[in-house]
């Protein structure tokens, strides 16, 4: 339902009126008033809407109501194969035109193009610049040419079967298989069970090319289509261009009828258990019968919605409580009516299992659900969740003129492909504030109770890891049904205190003010040592966001203390703050929107956190509280040091899991600060009253602190509130620096190899690090010459050899506790092609070292760069981070301001001298994931990497 459903998740029903009398419950909710919607000739739909955020830029879609369902037999994996098809020659593009010409205007190929197929739907997405009037007509051109003029020819056909068998097995592993397995049973034998988007195997191999333009020519049709123009662009002459790129469009003779697989009724209760040794979590999921119930699009079906989101919430934070207990049911739950595929939902609940298996949680789960249908809620739940959902609805109207272009086209797809209504936050803001305060207690309750099913069929799954015990089936079933018939009470809603702060703090003193009229900044100097730096901003109407940091962080503990300093503030932050657990802070600031967190990193220390701009005195005041009041709470400590062991149990079952644990602890020498993949055993040795002296030792004063205010603010109005809240923290003498406690990448080249995994996969990580003296514009030119690299891996390894479907180069550079770098090159692909792969790999390198870049090549990443930056210096949240790593890396902020006349002042001699100076061949960590008990796919050795003549 619209922008509110992404905020407020699933639903419910009721069969009230509207409170304007004359408003009948049948009659449909309006179109929004922002999107011009029209249908051409040939029946394809658009959307089209004027948004100028972000500026200069534009959202395009095409979405085809046509996906894997539709497949015939000898078709399965062609929807798919088809999107692949679509960037590989078409009418006006020939091969690699596409992307090249995408890439040229800054569009980057998989962060910014990129595509999905579905079951039921396949949808392109292309966000481009419109700086440039042209780009919107070549834009619409290539979408034209996806809807129209793929051209499918036999050696791009052939040439793209490598790439989508490599995808297909980039998704194998234990959540594949178990799927397989569980999927019949969910749909219960309905067709979505066996047409997953992937496909077969063995008929990505072996089609016909005919068999591809057998489901193109079927099923992309204008009348199946829809195309999307949401952005900083004129609404009628963009609908000028859409009429003109796409009314040629013609529906096939003799179609065929596009129908919708139905789901059948279960009629009797099953359970399943899969295992599977690669698994490293164990899930509870109990699935009730599907109903048939497509999305509502009148008022009293959004009225429904709305009381069923209450019930929702209600029932969320209830199932929450049951994990805060010393020895809760289970880690993580849910239960919620929600969407199964198009027009269908179930009422459901899930659980990620703990120690004690299924039991424990299928009585939690079901007994809270029988006490809410047979007592249901409190008046004072429901006072919370409406202020929750009143608050929710007034920022997205507060921010109707601020967001962006991609909230409004994927509500906008919602409507084409799932019929979600969408009358516009004008009118969303209307309804809510009208019908929301009249919801009833009994409303609700109702509601809840005709959702969560009593007496009815249902499939009872438990998925997991073969190294746990797992139930037989019948025990499932026989526990839900005795949990069933177990006498509930009513649950007692304690009173919750509206003040976080019943007495104020004395204020201190703000002792300097200066102002960056070129930054727009503002920094304060506090009595108490602290500093703040404020930049008020209009990027947003409804968004403050704060941060802090200072250096010091776990670097100051000793080997017997990293646990407990490694998980200090993410154990506080379970146990709440002065008298509030986290879920007396939710209730407390029901209708409020603030929260803050500290953090203990390697070498800082800090916080961050968001508000409303009606809530900074919140948001400040859990500043302080996280400062002057930390919480000690056995039972949450208890409960979270349970929850983490039982999910480290089986961490390392996961072959990719192992891989990453190899590389780092052989990059680092196996140096004890490097935190691997956890381990059950070391939350043994976490003391909780240690943990809470640590957290004192480096909170108990702000001196040294610089916080971070970006928003939209009025400076005058929050200096009190920082004087009140922050200047009057304690100020004692602190020690505010970091110890270097000797970290460093290992030397020479070292290679290993990880033997994991029941599946014919691979993965090759290298990694290159070591001393580098760090600037900014140092920093730019490693990651300009990385970003160029990605683009030839991904035009040789994937485009040109087959041997890859993604993967690809990051690379890092950090000023401290010294001056490194840091490239890591991952890159999945078969056991038979890692040598083929590797050498590929350094000879793009070498070629770099040795030629330099193409200047196309950086061109392209140049203008990727300066529209990502456009964009970026209107977000807070790209300011705040932006400011704090300019102020702990003591570097001049104001070179945000000068970012594309510097990256304009990059040339090809600068990466191709960062390629020498990064890359060296005699100093890298090679790390290979072969499957296990396979050697036999394991490739013959062949040139060492290594051994090539040094640069």
């Amino acid at each position: 339902m619209n922008r509110l459903k992404a905020v407020l998740a699933t639903a419910l029903l009721s069969c009230s009126l509207l409170t304007h009398a004359e408003i009948n419950p049948t009659d449909p909710l309006p179109v929004s008033p922002q999107v011009r919607v029209g249908k051409l000739p040939n029946g394809l739909t658009y959307y089209i809407q004027r948004n100028p955020k972000p500026q200069q830029r534009a959202e395009l879609r095409l979405a085809v109501r046509a996906g894997s369902i539709l497949e015939d037999d000898d078709q399965q994996g062609l929807a798919h194969f088809t999107e692949h098809m679509a960037f590989n020659g078409s009418t006006h593009f020939k091969r690699h035109e596409l992307v090249s010409w995408l890439q040229s205007i800054g569009v980057k190929f998989g962060a910014d193009l990129n595509a999905y197929t579905g079951v039921d739907e396949t949808v392109y997405m292309l966000p481009i610049p419109v700086d440039r009037k042209e780009n919107l007509d070549k834009g619409l051109l290539v979408l034209e040419d996806w809807a129209g003029g793929v051209l499918f020819n036999d050696a791009d056909v052939d040439s793209e079967r490598n790439i989508v068998l490599e995808e297909l097995r980039l998704g194998r592993g234990a959540t594949d298989r178990m799927n397989k397995i569980l999927m019949p049973k969910l749909f219960n034998g309905s067709r979505y069970a066996d047409r997953l988007p992937i496909g077969k195997a063995e008929i990505l191999r072996s089609f016909k090319p005919e068999t591809i333009r057998r489901f193109y020519h079927d099923w992309y049709r204008p009348d199946l289509m829809a195309v999307f123009v949401v952005g900083d662009i004129d609404p009628a002459e963009t609908e000028k261009l859409v009429i003109s790129h796409f009314s040629n469009l013609k529906n096939p003779e003799n179609e065929r009828p596009r129908t919708y697989a139905e789901i059948p009724e279960r009629t009797k209760s099953e359970a399943l258990v899969i295992t599977d040794k690669e698994a490293t979590t164990n899930v509870l999921h109990i699935r009730y019968p599907i109903l048939h119930k497509p999305e509502g699009s009148t008022f009293g079906e959004y009225r429904e919605r709305l009381v069923e989101n209450l019930g929702a919430l209600m029932l969320s934070q209830r199932i929450t409580e049951l994990t805060q207990q010393a020895n809760p049911p289970f880690i993580q739950g849910g239960s919620s009516m929600g969407r199964v595929v198009r027009g269908y939902r179930s009422f459901s609940s899930v659980a990620l299992l703990g120690r004690d298996g299924p039991l424990p949680a299928i009585n939690a789960l079901v007994q809270e659900g029988e006490r809410v249908r047979q007592f249901g809620f409190t008046p004072a739940e429901l006072d919370r969740a409406k202020k929750a959902m009143l608050r929710n609805i007034e920022r997205l109207y507060n921010e109707r003129d601020k967001s962006d272009s991609s909230m409004y086209v994927s509500e906008y797809l919602r409507n084409f492909l799932e019929g979600e209504s969408m009358p516009g936050i004008e009118n969303e803001f209307k309804y809510v504030n009208e019908i929301v305060p009249t919801v009833t207690l009994d409303e609700v309750n109702a509601s809840l109770r005709k959702s969560i099913p009593e007496g009815q069929t249902k499939l009872v799954i438990y998925m997991g890891s073969d190294k746990t015990d797992a139930p037989p089936a019948s025990t499932l079933l026989t526990a839900v049904d005795a949990a069933e018939k177990v006498t509930v009470t009513a649950r007692e809603d304690k009173a919750y205190t509206a003040s976080l702060m019943p007495v104020m703090p004395k204020p201190g003193k703000i002792v300097k003010e200066t102002a960056n009229k070129t930054l727009g900044t503002t920094e304060l100097t506090l009595s108490n040592g602290a500093r703040v730096i404020l930049k008020p901003t209009d990027f947003k109407n409804d968004q403050v966001l704060m941060s802090a940091v200072r250096f010091g962080g776990q670097s100051l503990f000793e080997e017997a203390d990293i646990f407990n300093s490694r998980y200090t503030s993410t154990i506080m932050a379970q146990m709440g703050v002065s008298t509030f657990t986290p879920l007396d802070l939710q209730r407390t600031l029901a209708g409020k929107t603030a929260n803050v967190g500290t953090s203990l990193g390697a070498l800082t220390e800090g916080l961050s956190g968001n508000s409303g701009s009606a809530d900074v005195d919140t948001m400040l005041q859990l500043v302080n509280l996280e400062f002057t009041h930390p919480r000690r709470d056995e039972a949450l400590f208890q409960s979270f040091i349970g929850k983490q062991q039982d999910l480290a149990r089986n961490s390392l079952s996961r072959p990719e899991s192992v891989l990453l644990d190899t590389m780092r602890s052989t990059l680092y020498g196996n140096h004890p600060r490097i935190a691997l993949v956890p381990r059950a055993e070391e939350y043994e040795g976490i003391n909780l009253d240690r943990v809470i002296n640590i957290y004192k030792e480096r909170f108990s004063s702000a001196r040294g602190m610089t916080f971070f205010m970006v928003g939209s603010f009025d400076v005058a109005k929050v200096k009190p509130l920082i004087a009140t809240y922050i200047a009057s923290l304690p100020g004692g003498e602190i020690a505010h620096n970091f110890k270097d406690r000797g970290v460093r990448a290992v030397r020479g080249v070292v290679k290993k190899e990880v033997h994991r995994g029941h599946e014919a996969k691979s993965t090759i990580n290298l990694t290159f690090a070591g001393d580098a003296k760090y600037s900014e514009d140092e920093q730019m030119r490693l990651s300009a010459m990385v970003e160029v690299l990605n683009i030839k891996l991904t035009e040789t390894l994937r485009e040109k050899l087959a041997l890859i479907y993604g993967g690809g180069a990051g690379g890092t550079m950090a000023r401290y506790p010294f001056g490194n770098y840091t490239i890591t090159i991952n890159l999945p692909t078969g056991p038979e092609n890692v040598n083929k792969v590797l050498e590929a790999t350094f000879a793009e390198i070498r070629k770099l070292q040795d030629e330099g870049p193409d200047a196309a090549d950086l061109a392209k990443v140049k203008e990727n760069w300066i529209n990502n930056h456009r964009r970026a210096v209107r977000e807070n949240a790209y300011w705040i981070s932006a400011l704090q790593s300019m102020y702990i890396n003591g570097t001049d902020p104001s070179v945000i301001l000068r970012h594309t006349e510097r990256v304009n002042a990059l040339a090809p001699a600068d990466l191709q001298a960062a390629a020498r100076r990064y890359f060296d061949f005699r100093n890298y960590v090679q790390v290979v994931l072969y499957p296990e008990s396979k050697q036999e796919q394991k490739p013959e050795q062949k040139a060492e990497p290594d051994k090539l003549p040094p640069g």
